[in-house]
């Protein structure tokens, strides 16, 4: 932590409309901070839900991030600085971590303790909860983690216990050597148990609402906004500078736009194809940092999916089909960087395994979709259709459309299917009612496995319900291998080859910020921000 920079709490209050000296050691000495330390913030779309153990979005887990604190959270490079865990103890053969938790409070006044982690992973893990990150437990390697996934051990056989109020011990399957990272997403958060059980899925009402991070719940209009406000009762109040803050979902990125431009927006991404315009016009708010996501069609080879797509030639065709440079270049044009591989380019320590494909033609790749089309049985008399579907948003709208023409290039009768996020999410990973699916992945902590175990067989987010052994078993000897980046690389290689999904393009995040908002977190690649940590200045 930086020195606190000791500035008189009443010259703050006396300052009225005039700007004024920081108080908190993440704003620089002399810094002149705006009266009006309220944050604005654009969502694609509204969240299914603010629990921590049903959230399943990137823009959930930026949510919650806000409100609860975890073990730990991530500074302005990705680095972990500690959160609820002071320290921490692990024993010589890394299986058993033990945490020092600070003395906290949640926003009711009651004590945080290790129990409400306790609680909150269990639920997690608890197949009554059904959660769909539940698998994330398991990923974490806790002890017994499996078993009591799929209902064969009670969940008080979960390798985490509280040793006292203030010590959480967790026990390991295998060591894994970035477990402590994983501990930055919301699914590791705690959840206060007495009010849990007390208002059951109410419980994150605002009326009932009750957190321990550095906001808290004013209010949840379904739609239209989430706002919060600065927690007193916060460990780091003091340090805490932005007091409001109000989430908008916005479908569309125009609309979105427009309304940044309106001021009522402190950030928003910008739409596809725009940001060359905008950084000219806004030079000091438009940026495009690297974002750790990879932007995908999955293709469903499950039960429910056209027996067209069971066939891997037909697979690598459509893959093949689609010119990532065109969708890069000419449509989004915002720093993003074609994907031939799953797990994006800036992840930490990931060596990017040699794509036959990627270093074809355009041309070349077209030829060698018609014939591998032709081999399947399709062709003029025999047209293959498929549906591609789509959650609301102006910018899938015109890669699906830019896909379809591909497609329709090697004889392919694509229709587009355009959902809101909940009914998409329903269609994509309960019913799999889907051909082609536009999906994304955004990292949970900064290692290839995030993405890898995705396309697992016992992956809760394999909606494309894919299997194959020899996958499976790299993932699975990955965890206790001493080096796994060579299976992590024969793990592409397999995906490229089998194609049960087609990468288009690694993220970056083009956007516009206020430029008085400052302490966002342009070189962290998971971009995690903490509200807690950025302010606003004076104009």
């Amino acid at each position: 932590m930086k020195p606190l920079i000791a500035i008189s709490a009443i010259a703050l209050m006396l300052g009225g409309a005039a700007p004024v000296f920081a108080q908190s050691s993440h704003v620089p000495a002399g810094t002149k901070l705006a009266k009006d330390q309220s944050f604005t913030y654009w969502l694609q779309d509204d969240l299914k839900t603010l629990d921590p153990d049903l959230s399943t979005s990137k823009d959930g887990n930026d949510v919650l991030q806000q409100m609860f604190d975890g073990l730990y959270q991530q500074d302005d490079h990705g680095n972990l600085v500690p959160a609820m865990a002071e320290s921490f103890d692990v024993s010589d053969d890394k299986l058993t971590y033990t945490f020092h938790l600070r003395d906290e409070k949640w926003s009711n006044g009651d004590p945080v303790t290790a129990q409400d982690f306790v609680y909150a992973w269990q639920r997690l893990a608890d197949p009554k909860t059904a959660s769909e990150y539940a698998w994330y437990i398991e990923l974490m390697q806790v002890k017994n983690a499996h078993d009591v996934i799929q209902g064969d051990k009670p969940v008080s056989d979960l390798g985490v216990k509280a040793l006292d109020a203030h010590t959480l011990q967790v026990t390991l399957e295998t060591p894994i050597p970035y477990f402590r990272q994983m501990l930055v997403l919301s699914s590791t958060f705690p959840v206060p148990e007495k009010v849990v059980k007390e208002y059951g899925s109410d419980w994150t009402k605002p009326e009932h609402m009750v957190s321990n991070g550095a906001y808290t719940l004013k209010s949840w209009k379904i739609g239209e906004s989430i706002e919060m406000t600065k927690n007193d009762k916060y460990w780091d109040a003091a340090n805490t500078t932005l007091t409001d803050l109000k989430f908008i979902p916005i479908q569309d990125l125009n609309q979105a736009l427009t309304r940044y431009q309106a001021g009522e927006l402190d950030f928003v991404q910008t739409p596809a194809g725009q940001y060359p315009r905008l950084k000219d016009e806004y030079p000091d708010q438009a940026h495009a940092p690297p974002r750790s996501c990879v932007y995908a069609y999955r293709f469903n080879v499950g039960p429910n999916g056209p027996e067209a797509l069971k066939d891997v030639k037909v697979r690598q065709a459509l893959s093949y089909g689609i010119n990532r440079d065109i969708i890069i270049d000419k449509i989004l044009k915002g720093g993003q960087k074609p994907a031939y591989s799953w797990t994006h380019w800036a992840t930490a320590g990931f060596k990017a395994p040699d794509i036959a494909y990627a270093k074809w033609t355009d041309k070349e790749r077209m030829d060698k979709a018609r014939e591998l089309l032709k081999e399947a049985g399709y062709g003029p008399d025999h047209p293959l259709k498929l549906r591609i579907m789509y959650n609301t948003s102006s910018d899938h709208k015109k890669i699906a459309i830019a896909v379809q023409q591909f497609w329709k290039q090697l004889g392919v009768e694509a229709t587009l299917e355009n959902f809101e996020w909940k009914v998409y999410l329903d269609k994509l990973n309960t019913q799999h009612d889907f051909d082609v699916a536009r999906t994304a992945w955004c990292a949970d902590y900064n290692e290839a496995s995030t993405y890898l175990d995705v396309n697992t067989s016992w992956s809760d987010q394999n909606s494309g319900q894919w299997s194959n052994a020899e996958y499976d078993k790299l993932m699975k000897d990955s965890k206790t291998a001493a080096d796994p980046q060579a299976d992590y690389t024969k793990a592409e290689q397999i995906l490229a080859t089998d194609m049960p999904l087609a990468p288009i393009y690694d993220y970056s995040l083009p956007m516009l910020l206020n430029a008085h908002i400052k302490g966002y977190p342009f070189d962290n690649v998971q971009l995690n921000w903490y509200a807690k940590n950025m302010y606003r200045t004076a104009k």
